[in-house]
């Protein structure tokens, strides 16, 4: 069974279309100065509709994480464990994502984490996961 892929939006596109050049792109709203995440069209709390794009480095600290054992889902059949986390980027905004070529013994929460493009030929699209700190890679699936 293929794993899902995601189905970028008119809101989301422009994340989607950096992440398959290897580059993160978020929202950052001037109203709020700063950062937010997940893509949408008015700022949370001030409802402006100042939200701009800006590149980031994707650099972060591992916030939470869980080691699934078993499968998360039949997709998932044939990748565990699967390491679950979620990610502060230096920027502030966290971001759900899966760890790789990590030993599940070396995790630290707070521990520093890279981004990992993960560029899927089939679909044409590139997934964000998060490995040890020691600069954004990629990878094919």
């Amino acid at each position: 069974m293929p794993i899902p892929i995601p189905e970028p939006t008119p809101v989301s596109r422009p994340f989607w279309d950096a992440l398959r050049e290897h580059r993160i792109l978020i929202q950052f709203s001037p109203s709020l100065d700063a950062y937010v995440f997940y893509p949408r069209t008015l700022a949370p709390g001030t409802l402006a509709d100042d939200l701009e794009w800006r590149e980031i480095s994707g650099a972060g600290t591992l916030y939470t994480v869980t080691v699934a054992e078993r499968p998360t889902a039949p997709p998932w059949a044939d990748a565990v464990p699967q390491v679950l986390a979620v990610v502060e980027w230096d920027e502030g905004p966290r971001f759900s994502t899966e760890l790789v070529d990590v030993d599940p013994a070396d995790l630290r929460i707070g521990m520093r984490v890279s981004p990992v493009f993960c560029d899927d030929p089939e679909s044409g699209m590139t997934l964000l996961r998060y490995g040890p700190a020691g600069g954004a890679r990629t990878v094919s699936r």
